[in-house]
C-alpha cells in the first residue's frame, strides 16, 4: 500500500515530520485545523474506547457505536484508517510494538467492512506524539509510515499531527498539544477528545503493556463486528518479577521508571499503573485465572444506559 502524499504517489516514504513538511508543507495547515478545534470530553454511551496496543474497526450503521477514540497518547501515536466510500473506520493506539501487523490488520478490516459499498479511497490519519528528548515519537512516526508504505495498495495520508507539529514549547519543556482523539463514525469527523471512562477491564487490558510474553507485543482487535460486541482476550502474559516491590514504591518513583515521558503524563497515570500492578499481582497467570476456558470476555451495549455490560456468549 504505497502512501499517497497530497495526491502524489510517494517513491520514498518520509522518515520524519520535518521531511514530510519539506516536500509537502500543506500538512501543517491540516494539523493546525485539528489543533484549533475544541476538545471534547466524551462519556461512555456510544463510545468504543481503544487502549494502548489495541485496535478496532467499525461502520457508520453500527447502532452500538457512535464514537471510536483513544487518549493518553503522549509519546504514542493514534492511527486512523478510513474508507471514504463506506465510512468504515479503524483506529489503533500504537507505541512501537506490533506496528507492521497492526497496519496490515487495520487495512484488511476496513476493506472487509467496505465490501458492497460505493468505491472510495483509503485515508490515513496520524495524531499524537511530540518532540520528546528521546525521540520516541519521531522513531514511531517513521515506523508507522514505513509499515503502511510497504503494503501493496494506495492509502492517502490526509493528516499528520505528530511530533513537532503536535508540540508546545512554552515554559521551555516540550509538551504534546493533543493526546487524544475521537472519530464520529457517522459524520466522519475527527476531533481532539478525552475519555474519563475507558471501558471495562482496563487493568487487565493494560497489564500487557507492563509485562512480557508473546501476547504483550501484539496489537489486539477488541471489537467483533459480526456480534457488535466489545471483545477482551483471551491472552496471557508473563509474571512480573518484583511486582510486590513495585507496589511499595512512591508515586514519583513509579512515574519516573514506568513512563517513557514522565514530565507530561496525565494526573491519573500513576493511579492507573498501581491498579494494573495490583491486578498483575493477583493474576500472574491470566490464562489460568482470567481466561480459564480460553474464551474472550464479551460485552454488549446496554440499551438503557449506553454502557458496555458483560454477557455470556
Amino acid at each position: 500500500m504505497v502512501v499517497v502524499l497530497n495526491g502524489v504517489l510517494a517513491d520514498e516514504c518520509p522518515k520524519s515530520i520535518r521531511a514530510l513538511l519539506a516536500a509537502h508543507p500543506g500538512y501543517r495547515d491540516a494539523a493546525a485545523q485539528l489543533l484549533g478545534a475544541t476538545a471534547r470530553v466524551i462519556g461512555p454511551p456510544g463510545l468504543l474506547y481503544v487502549g494502548q496496543r489495541e485496535l478496532a474497526a467499525v461502520v457508520p450503521h453500527d447502532k452500538n457505536v457512535g464514537i471510536i477514540g483513544s487518549d493518553d497518547a503522549t509519546s504514542c501515536i493514534i492511527v486512523v484508517v478510513r474508507h471514504s466510500g463506506s465510512g468504515a473506520v479503524a483506529l489503533a493506539h500504537l507505541d512501537g510494538s506490533g506496528t507492521a501487523d497492526a497496519a496490515a490488520t487495520m487495512v484488511a478490516r476496513v476493506q472487509q467492512l467496505a465490501v458492497g459499498y460505493p468505491e472510495g479511497r483509503l485515508e490515513l490519519q496520524l495524531v499524537g506524539g511530540f518532540t520528546d528528548p528521546h525521540r520516541y515519537s519521531d522513531d514511531l512516526f517513521a515506523n508507522i509510515m514505513l509499515s503502511f508504505h510497504r503494503l501493496t495498495e494506495e492509502i492517502d495520508l490526509t493528516l499528520a499531527c505528530c511530533c513537532e507539529l503536535n508540540t508546545a514549547l512554552g515554559g521551555g519543556s516540550p509538551t504534546p498539544l493533543v493526546t487524544g482523539i475521537g472519530v464520529d463514525i457517522r459524520a466522519g469527523d475527527l476531533f481532539p477528545a478525552s475519555f474519563p471512562d475507558k471501558g471495562p477491564e482496563l487493568a487487565l487490558r493494560g497489564a500487557r503493556n507492563i509485562t512480557g510474553g508473546l501476547h504483550s507485543a501484539q496489537v489486539l482487535d477488541i471489537y467483533d463486528n459480526g456480534l457488535a460486541m466489545l471483545r477482551i482476550g483471551p491472552f496471557n502474559y508473563e509474571p512480573l518479577r518484583g511486582v510486590d516491590l513495585w507496589l511499595e514504591q512512591s508515586d514519583d518513583f513509579i512515574l519516573q521508571h514506568l513512563s517513557t515521558t514522565p514530565a507530561v503524563e496525565p494526573p491519573h497515570f500513576v493511579h492507573n499503573i498501581r491498579v494494573t500492578l495490583k491486578f498483575i499481582q493477583q493474576h500472574p497467570f491470566p490464562a489460568v485465572t482470567v481466561f480459564p476456558d480460553n474464551r474472550p470476555h464479551y460485552y454488549r451495549r446496554d440499551e438503557q444506559t449506553g454502557c458496555w455490560v458483560p454477557v455470556r456468549f
